[in-house]
């Protein structure tokens, strides 16, 4: 997936000393349990002075990704507290990796609190793009290798990055000992349970009704969405994305879009796979297992509207598809759509423009982010 190798920081876990000091573990029993309807990575226990959270490694089964402990900024930290990173609540000045967090802060009406941002040119938010020509919020370079230079003059109180399997660190970024955010929604195993850690971050911002109250009428919307799908006569299938330079990303099975390809009812070939990521293939394994799947949606960023010629130049194997074969090719341009600062914690709104596609007979109008491929 092209635009996630743009967003996606390349560090692990951060040993954040002078933030979360060496606490004993005294303090972690006990507490109410927040129950998670959906996600299976996140974990919220309440406690008297302090919430822990814990991130659950999406690559090693039974291990702890993060913990974190939140105290309010208005309370004193409470004595003998648990391991992990202490985080003052609510956050006010942040820097944010990815058009996705910056998109549920502003849904959440937490956008001031929004100090900084990475990879600026793929935030297709007016908000951030006008506040930081204004220089309200600090455009901090790359999210592969921020300025540190500017995050330490912005001194934001959270960094928010999104990890990866075997990056080996966060570099001087573990220097600064600003508590790190680790982003690892993405690696949810269905859309819903992406959008539940909407909770976590609504307790960060000091937003705990308002993301509760947005997470309930998003399950609302998917829920109703799917259970309309079933409903369709239309049995078709669907490929997703397309080469990236010698390998072609496809969902894994168990992975959100995967699994919103089942609620779908629609057939993927990969429905099997039991990976939450994507899944890196040559070309000819995606033809020999997709070849004839009846649609083909992917996602592209470029700044004219793409067609059928411009695909067989990049490669002119795609022509051997079943569905460029039939013209069912279906692009989502991001750079001129919102695709991922809405999507990931609003899945039912691509949910309905897979329906539209797959399931005309429904007749749920017109797609919102993927349109018909031309000649």
């Amino acid at each position: 997936m092209k635009r996630a190798i743009f967003y996606l920081s390349i560090w692990l876990v951060a040993v954040l000393s002078a933030c979360t000091g060496s606490q004993s573990k005294g303090g972690g029993e006990g507490g109410d349990t927040l129950k998670m309807a959906y996600a299976t990575r996140l974990s919220i226990v309440k406690h008297d002075g302090y919430t822990m959270v814990k991130l659950a490694d999406p690559w090693n089964t039974g291990k702890t990704l993060h913990t974190y402990l939140l105290v309010p900024a208005d309370r004193p930290v409470p004595n003998n507290l648990p391991y992990g990173t202490l985080i003052r609540t609510p956050l006010t000045k942040s820097v944010m990796a990815t058009s996705v967090h910056c998109g549920l802060l502003m849904a959440m009406n937490r956008q001031q609190a929004i100090g900084g941002v990475c990879d600026l040119q793929y935030i297709h938010l007016p908000y951030v793009q006008q506040m930081c020509r204004e220089k309200k919020i600090i455009d901090c370079g790359s999210s592969l290798s921020p300025t540190i230079e500017k995050i330490i003059d912005l001194q934001p109180d959270a960094i928010f990055l999104s990890p990866f399997q075997n990056s080996g660190g966060y570099g001087r970024l573990e220097e600064l000992k600003i508590p790190i955010v680790e982003t690892a929604d993405y690696m949810e195993t269905s859309a819903l349970g992406r959008a539940e850690w909407m909770k976590f971050y609504g307790l960060l911002f000091g937003s705990e009704e308002k993301a509760d109250s947005l997470f309930r009428n998003v399950e609302r919307k998917y829920l109703q969405l799917a259970t309309l799908a079933k409903t369709s006569k239309v049995k078709k299938s669907m490929l997703i994305d397309k080469q990236t330079g010698s390998v072609w990303y496809v969902p894994g099975g168990q992975s959100t879009i995967g699994k919103m390809i089942s609620d779908v009812s629609v057939g993927y070939a990969w429905h099997q796979d039991v990976q939450s990521g994507s899944i890196p293939l040559p070309f000819e394994s995606v033809l020999e297992k997709a070849g004839d799947a009846d649609l083909w949606l992917f996602r592209y960023n470029a700044p004219t509207v793409t067609n059928l010629r411009e695909l067989l130049t990049e490669n002119n194997g795609y022509r051997q598809f079943k569905a460029f074969k039939n013209r069912e090719v279906y692009g989502c341009n991001t750079a001129t759509t919102p695709f991922y600062e809405e999507t990931p914690f609003q899945p039912h709104l691509l949910l309905r423009d897979f329906i539209c596609i797959a399931h005309p007979d429904l007749q749920l109008g017109k797609p919102r982010y993927f349109v018909k491929v031309n000649e």
